[in-house]
């Protein structure tokens, strides 16, 4: 019976510690605030369904009433289903709409996420070929977010 109290006492002990250290494992990364953690590898881009895994590409969009998130693997999905899905989410053409995409120059496998619409788009292969990679300094040949976006749409039409 001793045993047995001694058991339980330290899986309940161990409870606490082991939570912590798979929410921090889960939680691993520089993640602007409001922004839904996106899990390498594993999730997959809500267009084309592609694994989420060239983290120099990857994109998020949240909003609305609930505080949806829709995550892609590059910029040029987003910006189709944005066009695509504006009648089942008409939250998404609202500027209180937050956009991230990586940028293309983050370093070390930490992505640094920037305010899409204030990113500027160079070029850049990316994984479903729309070529443009965000970052957060002009340079030569960079376009602003209107002028991707346009140019993504005119693309897929």
């Amino acid at each position: 019976m001793t045993s047995r109290r001694h058991l339980l006492a330290a899986g309940f002990a161990l409870t606490p510690l082991a939570a912590t250290i798979l929410s921090a494992c889960k939680q691993a990364g520089n993640w602007p605030a409001g922004m839904k953690p996106i899990i390498w590898d594993r999730d997959i881009c809500v267009r084309c369904s592609m694994a989420i895994s060239d983290r120099r590409f990857a994109a998020e969009m949240s909003g609305g009433p609930k505080d949806t998130a829709f995550k892609f693997d590059d910029i040029g999905c987003a910006m189709i289903w944005q066009r695509d899905k504006a009648k089942d989410y008409p939250w998404m053409n609202e500027a209180a709409t937050r956009i991230w995409v990586a940028d293309v120059y983050s370093k070390g496998g930490e992505v640094n996420w920037l305010d899409a619409r204030a990113a500027h788009y160079v070029k850049k292969t990316s994984p479903m070929g729309y070529d443009l990679g965000a970052s957060s300094q002009a340079e030569a040949g960079a376009v602003d977010f209107q002028t991707m976006r346009e140019r993504i749409l005119a693309s897929e039409k």
